[in-house]
């Protein structure tokens, strides 16, 4: 759709290129243009956390400022995108099973005052669950998704509208529904409500992300590819701004017939060319623009796992619920919570595995006093951000949110969990996009490569709750659910007798954990809890199995073995580190340097390891996308490169480069509070403390090549490999 929207503009030419030129590039053609562009000149570096200004640019200095400037100039792009003078239509037909449609509008580029008015009219079309698109599409039945994007670039950009046509729909309907909505929307006026309601969900997203130093580095960078880092603040400014007369404004001006690209054609009398705005003269709109007063940055916190545990309170709950909080400063007094309720057991969970995944997500849509959009507005006013998951016997919830709002989101959180609505409408909302998921996945390498493999790995009893169901059987038991099945679920299983909490952030901890009590105290469960185990089960067979996929450009690779130990085994800090020199390490791992470097088989290529904390079952897994006629090979490359270490070890800087490597890892992921507050969770679930860590990291440090070879050599055995390759190996 964007290339046809673009007849000039290289904004309709995907970025990574075309596969041919990329295949037959002659490497001075590489080298001229890295010269060309890869020069300080040309480049931005943004530094973002907590670090000492003084060193960091003492460094940048030291690698950055002795590059020498280059003689040449950068020539200025001087293509400008004429006016479209009439409806443009595009028909791809490839093989899957799931009809999409879209609608795409040309619009102005984000640094021009228009693109907030057009984000705001963007997100009051395709919201969940008050859009006017998810109204007419979704809660009809017509599509299982809708969504939109408008897209903040440089020049003259998009605005696009997608939506996933739900089977025994005509494709031609359903796009001609989305665009009368699109179309008459000038007609049919908008209100105070809508605006608001998207300017809040927009600001949350910016409070949030802004507290976030990964996403400030980013957001600046992007906007400053715009014109001006600036625009970054300028926009949020602009967002409270925002009018229902300047998003009727832009509808009128951008959402016409003649300026969009459909997958249909319609015939017009005559042209109607949409000019698009030219970006302003960046100084004089920003001025002398300051912004605001300075997020909290928080404190400098010692993310050790000695200092994490000193700051680390455990309780437990009058009825059993265990709860560990870390209160520290943070950026923007930030809030992240994990929580994780445990319930059933192998004998009473049967017939109930699809319920138990959806009770979460259609606990988090609805209760009995809010409806799924008054539940998004308070959220959105309350700058919470709330994720939940299921599987067997566990339902996880995932929030982040503000000191000032955090008593009145403990309050919705409480709300969420005891007193769920669970309407049979959200609920065929969320099957049917989960049923056109399923769908995709059908032909779908990747997807179909794992599910086998997993499904040989765990060869339990299709009636037991931990057996892996192949996609038509997952269909049919999705199908097969009611929303009595949900109201059993959470009447007699869920509790906060067994589950635990971590909280990490910006909290008054007497108030939370008041809170706390009054959620899950006296919530008790009818049916009896004992948690699911999982060991090394007898009957998963080696060797390879194919899956063909026809006409599907790439193929997938996927190898596990099971071992029966936990995380407590000896081995195990031994394992991990064998684990990333092999193909953990990302592009420095050794199946990374040989799969893709060397031979140039695979763009993506990784091995894993991941071990139980409770249970003696430890999985060992290397996957890779390759091209059909290239999988014979990749088998081959793979497997001398797993029996080259099993036989010859590892090097002395392998080891080195691999444990900081690993420690560094682990280090930064404790920067994160949400990965904070997981680890704690997990501490919780297995009555660990950071110890645990602090011994971990030890042990690795304290390894030598020899402790690594002999792990790998002892538990890895290939011909034990259960294998699946899936792919369209007719092709020639």
């Amino acid at each position: 759709m964007t290339s046809v929207a673009y007849e000039w503009h290289n904004y309709g030419k995907s970025t990574i290129g075309n596969r041919a030129d990329i295949e037959r590039v002659p490497v001075e053609s590489l080298r001229e243009f890295y010269k060309k562009y890869y020069q300080p000149d040309n480049a931005m570096l943004v530094v973002a956390g907590k670090f000492d200004e003084k060193k960091a640019l003492a460094a940048i200095d030291k690698y950055f400022g002795t590059i020498p400037k280059p003689e040449r100039e950068l020539p200025k792009t001087y293509t400008t995108e004429p006016p479209q003078d009439g409806e443009r239509v595009v028909t791809l037909r490839r093989v899957g099973d799931v009809s999409v449609v879209g609608v795409l509008y040309h619009i102005c580029s984000g640094a021009h005052p228009d693109y907030v008015s057009v984000d705001i009219l963007e997100n009051i079309l395709t919201a969940r669950p008050t859009g006017r698109l998810y109204k007419k599409l979704i809660e009809t039945q017509k599509a299982t998704s809708v969504y939109g994007s408008a897209f903040a670039w440089h020049d003259p950009s998009i605005l696009r509208f997608m939506a996933e046509v739900k089977k025994g729909n005509d494709p031609k309907d359903v796009l001609q529904t989305m665009i009368d909505v699109l179309e008459d929307f000038v007609e049919e006026g908008v209100t105070e409500k809508e605006v608001a309601r998207a300017q809040q969900k927009l600001l949350k997203q910016w409070e949030l992300a802004s507290a976030n130093s990964k996403s400030i580095a980013i957001q600046l960078s992007e906007w400053a590819a715009q014109g001006d880092w600036r625009l970054y603040f300028l926009y949020r400014d602009l967002v409270e701004k925002v009018s229902k007369e300047s998003v009727l404004d832009v509808a009128k001006k951008y959402l016409q017939q003649n300026n969009r690209t459909v997958g249909l054609f319609l015939p017009t009398d005559k042209p109607e060319k949409i000019s698009i705005p030219d970006t302003p003269e960046l100084a004089k709109m920003i001025g002398d623009y300051k912004g605001r007063k300075k997020i909290d940055e928080g404190e400098v916190f010692d993310i050790s796992p000695e200092n994490i545990e000193k700051r680390t309170r455990r309780i437990t709950l009058k009825n059993g619920f265990k709860v560990a909080l870390l209160s520290k400063k943070t950026r923007g007094n930030t809030i992240v919570v994990n929580c994780r309720l445990n319930y059933g057991n192998l004998e009473n969970l049967k017939g109930l595995v699809p319920a138990c995944e959806y009770l979460p997500i259609m606990m988090a849509r609805e209760t009995k006093k809010l409806s799924y959009a008054e539940l998004q507005d308070e959220l959105d006013r309350l700058r919470a951000q709330f994720n939940s998951e299921g599987t067997v016997g566990k339902a996880v919830f995932k929030i982040s949110t503000k000191r000032n709002n955090f008593s009145e989101v403990l309050d919705l959180f409480g709300d969420i969990l005891r007193n769920p609505r669970l309407s049979e409408k959200e609920m065929d909302v969320v099957r049917n996009r989960h049923l056109a998921s399923i769908e995709k996945q059908k032909k779908d390498p990747n997807s179909l490569a794992s599910l086998a493999t997993r499904k040989r790995m765990y060869p339990y009893d299709n009636t037991d709750p931990r057996y892996i169901p192949s996609l038509e059987e997952e269909s049919e038991r999705t199908q097969k659910m009611t929303i009595d099945d949900l109201a059993n679920l959470h009447k007699n299983y869920l509790n906060g007798a067994h589950g635990e909490i971590s909280i990490v952030g910006d909290f008054d901890e007497k108030e939370t954990l008041a809170k706390l009590e009054s959620i899950f105290n006296g919530w008790k469960a009818q049916q009896e809890y004992e948690r699911l185990e999982y060991h090394v089960v007898e009957g998963a067979k080696p060797g390879i199995e194919k899956i063909n996929t026809p006409g599907k450009a790439n193929a997938m690779y996927f190898a596990s073995t099971v071992l029966p130990k936990s995380d407590l085994d000896p081995d195990y800090p031994a394992m991990v580190i064998a684990n990333f020199i092999l193909g953990s390490g990302a592009l420095s791992s050794r199946l990374g340097d040989r799969v893709r470097q060397q031979e140039g088989l695979s763009y993506g290529v990784r091995s894993g390891f991941q071990a139980r904390s409770l249970d003696p079952r430890s999985a060992f897994y290397i996957y890779a996308i390759c091209n059909p006629a290239n999988m014979a090979k990749l088998e081959v490359v793979i497997q001398e490169e797993v029996v080259k270490l099993i036989q010859d070890g590892i090097t002395e800087k392998e080891l080195q480069n691999a444990v900081a490597g690993y420690l560094k890892g682990k280090e930064v992921s404790r920067t994160s509070d949400s990965q904070l507050a997981q680890i704690l969770n997990n501490l919780l679930k297995t009555d660990r403390t950071m110890n645990y860590y602090s011994d971990l990291e030890t042990k690795i440090r304290s390894l030598s090549k020899e402790d690594v070879h002999k792990a790998f050599r002892n538990n890895i055995h290939p011909e034990n490999f259960v294998i699946t390759e899936a792919g369209d190996f007719n092709k020639k």
